[in-house]
């Protein structure tokens, strides 16, 4: 299965494999750099991609939900994260959490947040975070993954669809990355930062 993926051809992500632990153990020798401001550049890392999704359908919604536990979940109603089938029949999910986005790693020009700094994926998300757990429904079916410092801790959990697509991300980061509470720029920066993208915050 590792040849067949290999053989494919990577644009965001590489398929060949679906845990980079190096690149991970990499983000988290340095979160000043990346994850500057904390939490809330972590959230506009998850964020963007459901403003890439929105911009691609002309709309889109995202829920965003400040939890007591210290975790973030940020729910979309995109198309739900990219699949391909190996040999075998069996659904490959595209590994977004576990190893870098290729068009924001290791280019000479950086693709900026709104908050000035630099993208670079939802695996710094992931590698920043104590836990997270990624809920993936698309048209060719749903499930989730759970991951411990951005390693997977459990196999793909198959869910049953509900009708809908999108992703669902609830991430817990590492303790010195959690503010007391959001500041109100932040909050407004967020929900103002992409023209298709319609944003909610909201605390449980």
């Amino acid at each position: 299965m590792e040849t067949s993926r290999a053989s494919w051809r990577n644009t965001t992500h590489d398929w060949a494999g679906s845990v980079d632990l190096g690149h991970l153990a990499g983000i988290r020798r340095d979160p000043e750099t990346f994850a500057p401001g904390g939490v809330w550049h972590l959230v506009l890392e998850v964020a963007a991609y459901a403003a890439d999704e929105a911009e691609c359908g002309g709309g889109g919604r995202c829920d965003v939900v400040l939890r007591p536990d210290g975790s973030v979940s940020v729910t979309d109603d995109g198309r739900g994260t990219d699949t391909r089938f190996d040999e075998h029949g069996q659904v490959v999910r595209k590994p977004v959490m576990a190893t870098k986005d290729l068009r924001f790693f290791d280019l000479p020009e950086a693709v900026t947040l709104p908050d000035g700094h630099p993208r670079r994926g939802m695996s710094v998300v992931a590698a920043l975070s104590e836990r997270l757990s990624h809920t993936n429904r698309r048209g060719n079916g749903s499930w989730t993954q759970r991951y411990e410092h951005g390693v997977p801790v459990s196999d793909l959990e198959r869910l049953a669809d509900d009708g809908t697509t999108g992703t669902a991300v609830r991430f817990r980061p590492s303790a010195h990355l959690r503010p007391a509470d959001p500041l109100p720029g932040e909050i407004a920066l967020l929900a103002t930062a992409w023209p298709h993208l319609s944003v909610e915050v909201t605390r449980a």
